[in-house]
């Protein structure tokens, strides 16, 4: 594994908030506050083992506003973007003989204020988004309108996430509430069923015992709207199996101090966390899956989280820093630190899982390599089928046999709306943060895997002004 931050112009200089691999050709897509979307092609490094690098493709220009989230279609046929003030925008893919070129397809005009993040559904044909207006909106890309609005959020919706099996659809708010909608199709008289997902579970809060006292308090699962970041991207695996849910702040007591947290679901239940991935010294920002899947290694398979017949990988990205963790192990496989000067906005995968690239405020864009194999052999896995019936470990981090979750099933109950409109609620922070921090990309070694867990990473910072950028690489294991 080898990566860095790259120092070319990304973005005019400007925060780069987002990034997306197109799933056929690997091209990176990038875009942020300077209006612009932009494809780069990525060059490897393994023959002359150096760091990987990109070259300029192309530039995508038509939004009047930062661009906030960018992602292709399964397809690699369409790209939707979504930008301040209300953008929505579909682009399609046009070959030629000489190029590939990219034109807006149709513009999706519903959402009031800024669009956050946005995911496709499974067969390309549906697309949802979450914005500063607190709503979720579920759009009909073939005949560009609205099909259904998700409005029960208090807060901004800053991340959403459709299942790959087009079940469900889920979304993460500062609100403190994460919300699990189910899908139940309407009867049509002429073209069959319709589409229409209603609220089943409602997550927010856990019950915590007060030592040996039998009696519980409630505290809350996620960060509130304090969190320094506008993004709280969660993602399904690629098998539908979990779903993976980032700005956790978890108490082990109700004395204790909060710990950065990111809750893995699974979809056997939905309505609790699964466990709990703890230890970050930054909340987390951003999760995301690797898309392909992998053989057992089998040395660690009394020790992972689940029991599956592959491997799953998963980045887990906190304001400075990137754990890499897979399904098999239950120390991370990798800890990226001190990458970027400015909070972390995105991470992607690449269709084939040679590359791993995350965004950043601070302008840059890191890309990682890793070696043939390096991840494992990839294993196919058929999506559209009954997810694996996945049965949990026992010793994983932190037990959730004593964490009750509060659901809410459905979208007339007020309670949780109303507990949340008697907090107090404060602006977000501004999209650019000057936090500084000095340390190189580093591997986690075997030996210490219990200890990186057992305390909080903590990454020193800098209190002086940086006069010169320092380039981090990557030290080989």
């Amino acid at each position: 594994m080898k990566g860095g931050t790259i120092q070319i112009n990304w973005h005019d200089g400007k925060p780069v908030l987002t990034l997306d691999f197109h799933p056929i050709s690997g091209l990176l897509a990038t875009a942020g506050a300077d209006y612009d979307i932009k494809l780069w092609l990525i060059n490897s490094g393994q023959a002359e083992k150096k760091l990987p690098s990109v070259s300029y493709q192309s530039s995508l220009t038509y939004h009047g506003c930062a661009v906030n989230t960018i992602r292709f279609s399964r397809s690699g046929e369409l790209l939707a973007s979504g930008a301040d003030g209300g953008e929505l925008i579909i682009w399609k893919l046009h070959p030629s003989e000489t190029n590939l070129s990219w034109k807006v397809h149709k513009s999706l005009s519903f959402h009031r204020k800024d669009v956050l993040d946005l995911q496709w559904s499974p067969d390309d044909s549906y697309l949802i988004s979450g914005s500063v207006d607190n709503s979720c909106i579920i759009w009909d890309v073939n005949k560009g309108s609205v099909h259904q609005i998700l409005d029960a959020h208090c807060h901004y919706v800053q991340g959403v996430a459709w299942d790959p099996l087009a079940k469900y659809v889920a979304s993460l708010s500062s609100d403190r509430t994460c919300r699990i909608y189910v899908n139940k199709p309407q009867t049509k008289s002429r073209n069959g069923e319709k589409m229409n997902y209603i609220c089943q579970h409602v997550i927010m809060k856990a019950d915590q015992q007060r030592g040996e006292d039998t009696k519980t308090v409630k505290t809350h699962l996620f960060h509130d709207e304090t969190l320094p970041s506008f993004f709280r991207r969660l993602s399904w695996s690629p098998d539908g199996s979990f779903l993976l849910i980032p700005a956790g702040s978890f108490k082990l007591s109700p004395t204790s101090e909060a710990i950065n947290a990111t809750y893995v679901f699974s979809r056997k239940d939905l309505s609790r966390p699964a466990l709990q991935l703890p230890g970050a010294s930054k909340p987390v920002v951003v999760v995301r899956f690797c898309p392909v899947a992998f053989k057992l290694r089998g040395s660690n398979s009394e020790e992972g989280f689940f029991k599956l017949p592959y491997r799953l990988v998963f980045a887990i990205a906190t304001l400075n820093s990137v754990y890499i963790y897979d399904t098999e192990c239950v120390a991370p496989i990798a800890v990226l630190a001190g990458l970027h000067y400015a909070a972390i906005t995105d991470i992607t995968w690449s269709p084939n899982a040679s590359y791993l690239a995350l965004s950043s405020q601070d302008g840059y864009c890191t890309l990682v390599e890793f070696e043939d194999n390096e991840l494992g052999e990839p294993v196919s896995i058929s999506v559209g089928k009954k997810p694996v019936d996945s049965e949990e470990k026992r010793h994983v981090f932190q037990r959730t046999d004593e964490l009750v979750t509060e659901t809410r099933a459905g979208e007339s109950n007020k309670q949780a709306e109303s507990e949340q409109d008697q907090e107090k609620k404060q602006p977000l922070p501004s999209k650019v943060t000057t936090e500084k921090t000095d340390v190189v990309m580093t591997e986690t070694r075997p030996e210490i895997e219990k200890q990186a867990l057992q305390s909080k990473p903590k990454t020193p910072v800098s209190n002086k002004p940086a006069r010169k950028r320092i380039t981090p690489m990557a030290i080989d294991p």
